[in-house]
């Protein structure tokens, strides 16, 4: 029993929502700091504002992950999360860009992160739900190509208005450029029709299928058609880490308030003693011998994770802490550094603001172009070589920036970033989906996005501070530190097990 293989509409079809959920984040990537200045936030404060989009993800993604695993109904098993998200994504995008306070772009921004990872969860297992082994790596490229196509009409979206279209790229102080405005609409309708183009043209299998296919494929290798479940977490682990966790929180709190350090701190405190209460209720819950549910089963996935996924994890925090260190400040960055600039509502850094957004398109366009190359370099150096080669590229295009005074010169650096992006929507998802059981494919998805998320709480939560504590608050440095954090990705590679190397590396999407 094999499943049905696919002709390439039928891929392309399943594939296209993402060509707008890309939409919706690379506008939230290259413009979010714009917004933010334009309502007055200093620089030093902008990785604080950012943190609602990746504690939202830690949230979010493995609870819906989890439903969508159980989930089956009239829109199949994945797509009602395609659909509700995209709703609420295209309506997040038309608030953000008009918002009349910090506190309303904030919660915009909030709302659409969070719809986002609602929309793009469930892609990240639709191709192992639907596709056969043979064919998982047409489609893993295909969503690659979209993300990269989808990109690129985000980030460019300002520019082109302005330039080819003449809407204003300029905005009295406190008010948001007309560019932005209309691109965010346009985003917002993008982001919507091709989502519902997917839901209405696509068919899943049945949760009772799916574990057809996972039987007869174990059986096939002469393996036991049962996989044997891992054993559970002792309840004494999870009271004393819990614990643990949750006193060093305490105690983060205590030194952040008796020194008087900066107030941002207080988040990595928080999130401590979360996962320290996290600990304690699980293993509450199992020393009362309580009915399975939700909470209880992602906490035992976590602490059950393989040890390929876990190798991962350090690759990902790395990977993901200069990701995110380049979107939050490439904007000020550029326009400080090679606009000269620091003035949110001035020409020269709203032309910087713009020239951004053209990178960001370029980064994205070299992604696409790369997801067919990849698979080549793979082939010829295995696929753990080519993510590091990558990654090292990535390093190097983020180290570039400094050393570069002409902005018009910013897209050679770019070549390399495009290059790790690409690679990273891709290698540590190949890598993973053959360590995972396929009826949890969801949920250890939605795990893995900590192994994104933590790295980009860290970098909102201690950027701004080292900036200010040793850079003098040029933005600039933030992505030096950046260039840092992605060799560390690279070096870390080295240690990944990947026992299942295929003949060409699989590709896959990414998150928030």
């Amino acid at each position: 029993m094999t499943k049905a293989r696919l002709s390439f509409f039928q891929i392309w079809n399943m594939c296209f929502g993402f060509f707008g959920i890309q939409i919706g984040f690379g506008l939230q990537n290259a413009n979010t700091s714009r917004i933010f200045q334009s309502l007055g936030v200093e620089v030093n404060h902008l990785a604080i504002l950012w943190i609602a989009a990746p504690a939202t993800g830690l949230l979010v993604q493995p609870v819906v992950g989890y439903l969508s695993d159980k989930t089956w109904g009239r829109l199949g098993r994945r797509r009602p999360y395609f659909l509700w998200g995209a709703l609420a994504t295209s309506a997040a995008l038309l608030v953000m860009p008009n918002a009349p306070a910090l506190w309303v772009a904030a919660a915009a921004l909030w709302v659409m992160d969070a719809s986002i990872n609602i929309t793009m969860e469930p892609f990240r297992a639709f191709v192992g739900d639907n596709l056969p082994d043979e064919q998982r790596a047409t489609g893993f490229a295909m969503q690659s190509f979209f993300i990269g196509l989808g990109a690129v009409l985000a980030s460019a979206l300002p520019w082109m208005l302005t330039h080819w279209l003449h809407v204003a790229n300029t905005a009295p102080a406190g008010q948001v450029p007309p560019s932005v405005h209309m691109a965010f609409y346009v985003g917002a309708a993008g982001l919507l029709l091709s989502v519902l183009w997917t839901v209405f043209t696509t068919r899943e299998y049945s949760p009772d299928q799916i574990a057809a296919f996972e039987v007869a494929e174990r059986t096939a290798k002469g393996e036991s058609p049962a996989e044997p479940e891992p054993p559970s977490r002792p309840v004494r682990a999870y009271l004393v880490g819990g614990a643990v966790w949750g006193i060093c929180g305490l105690g983060l709190a205590a030194v952040v308030l008796a020194a008087r350090l900066e107030k941002e701190l207080y988040i990595l405190a928080a999130l401590a003693v979360l996962f320290g209460l996290a600990q304690l209720a699980a293993g509450v819950l199992r020393a009362r011998a309580a009915p399975a549910n939700g909470f209880s089963e992602v906490i035992e996935d976590l602490f059950r994770m393989p040890a390929t996924m876990r190798q991962l994890a350090v690759v990902q925090f790395f990977s993901w802490f200069a990701l995110f260190a380049m979107w939050i400040y490439t904007t000020p960055a550029v326009a400080a550094f090679h606009f000269h600039a620091g003035d949110a509502a001035s020409k020269a850094y709203n032309d910087g603001a713009d020239w951004v957004g053209v990178l960001f398109a370029f980064y994205n366009g070299v992604a696409a172009l790369a997801a067919l190359l990849i698979p080549l370099i793979a082939r010829a150096l295995g696929r753990r070589l080519s993510h590091v080669l990558c990654l090292a590229l990535g390093g190097l295009g983020l180290l570039a920036f400094p050393l570069i005074r002409q902005p018009a010169l910013l897209w050679v650096p770019m070549i390399g970033v495009g290059f790790a992006w690409s690679s990273i929507l891709s290698a540590p998802y190949s890598i993973l989906s053959g360590a995972v059981p396929a009826r949890k494919m969801g949920v250890y998805m939605g795990i893995f996005n900590f192994f994104i998320v933590v790295p980009q709480l860290l970098a909102a939560t201690v950027l701004g501070l080292l900036l200010k504590a040793f850079f003098g608050g040029e933005a600039i440095w933030a992505l030096v530190l950046g260039a840092g954090s992605m060799f560390a990705a690279a070096l870390c590679v080295f240690a990944v097990d990947d026992p299942g190397e295929p003949k060409a590396l699989i590709p896959a999407p990414s998150n928030t």
